[in-house]
């Protein structure tokens, strides 16, 4: 008796589907920018405000080539996770979304793509995905690359609303909504001599401390590592390594906190964690035993957002 062939998923079956969404994940996975942000000054707080901060807005500083017609407010979300709006006002206002309901394989593309659509829409009007043109202007051609972002952080969702307007049941049920579910964040502020982008949040139970760091991520396990042999590896007292994660090309190590304690109350622990990872990063000679068994737990402490 022949072997039976294998049956052709049938044309709008749950089979073929699976298959198509499993291409189209394999397709969108080989067209992703490893690190969409690179060579940007405001880099890791980019990753901050795409993945993990809740409410925080910034003007961003447009490229002297950038035809600048209005401001433009880089947003964590917007109503609706769109891409972008215009504010109406006396002086119309472009706000963009980092954290959008149509995520792309190059968010920093769809980022300077929305700017750009800000430019030059009608107050009032929204654009619910970002439409970055192959070969379309890169996010350091259209806003100063060597400038940070000077960012202000919410606890709420006020801001989404201008003052003295009254929103529109919807809106105002949304951001009811979120103030009930958002939880306190801030960002560390550790000096004009700290890398990265550390951000505290306090999660009830728990408190974190993400620190986006601008290091690659081979360097930046190999002094993790050394610390963690050393003993090294935590903020002092009430605190725990927790782990890492990985995002947009970069490490982020994560910390537990004492959610007692005030965010301003790490500022000093972290800032001498962030001197002994420097210290850490500057060794070159290879690991010792001890150093790559802490190497081999961090990396199955490891988790990879896409």
């Amino acid at each position: 008796m022949g072997k039976s062939k294998r049956n052709s998923p049938k044309p709008g079956g749950n089979r073929a589907q699976r298959l198509a969404e499993r291409r189209a994940a394999l397709q969108e996975a080989e067209t992703a920018v490893a690190r969409p942000f690179e060579g940007l000054a405001a880099e890791c707080d980019l990753v901050a405000l795409r993945e993990f901060v809740p409410s925080a807005t910034a003007e961003l500083a447009l490229a002297p080539g950038v035809a600048a017609e209005r401001p433009v407010v880089l947003a964590t979300v917007l109503p609706g996770a769109v891409a972008a709006l215009v504010r109406a006002a006396d002086t119309p206002t472009g706000y963009i979304g980092v954290q959008v309901q149509a995520p792309t394989a190059d968010p920093a593309a769809d980022i300077a793509a929305s700017i750009l659509w800000a430019q030059s829409a009608e107050p009032g009007d929204s654009l619910a995905v970002a439409h970055a043109a192959p070969g379309g202007p890169a996010l350091s051609d259209v806003i100063v690359a060597d400038a940070a972002l000077d960012l202000v952080v919410h606890q709420d969702f006020d801001w989404w609303v201008p003052e003295g307007v009254q929103p529109d049941p919807q809106i105002a049920a949304t951001i009811e909504q979120a103030k009930e579910a958002i939880m306190p964040s801030d960002r560390l502020d550790l000096g004009p001599a700290s890398i990265g982008a550390p951000w505290w949040v306090d999660a009830g139970e728990k408190a974190h401390l993400r620190w986006v760091r601008p290091e690659s991520e081979d360097d930046l396990m190999l002094a993790l590592a050394r610390l963690h042999a050393a003993g090294g590896l935590h903020l002092g007292e009430g605190s725990r390594f927790a782990g890492s994660f990985r995002t947009h090309g970069l490490l982020v190590p994560v910390f537990d906190l004492d959610p007692d304690r005030h965010v301003s109350e790490w500022a000093t622990p972290a800032t001498e964690f962030g001197e002994r990872l420097t210290e850490a990063l500057a060794v070159d000679a290879p690991l010792t035993s001890e150093q790559r068994r802490s190497r081999d737990g961090l990396r199955s402490r490891q988790v990879t957002l896409r």
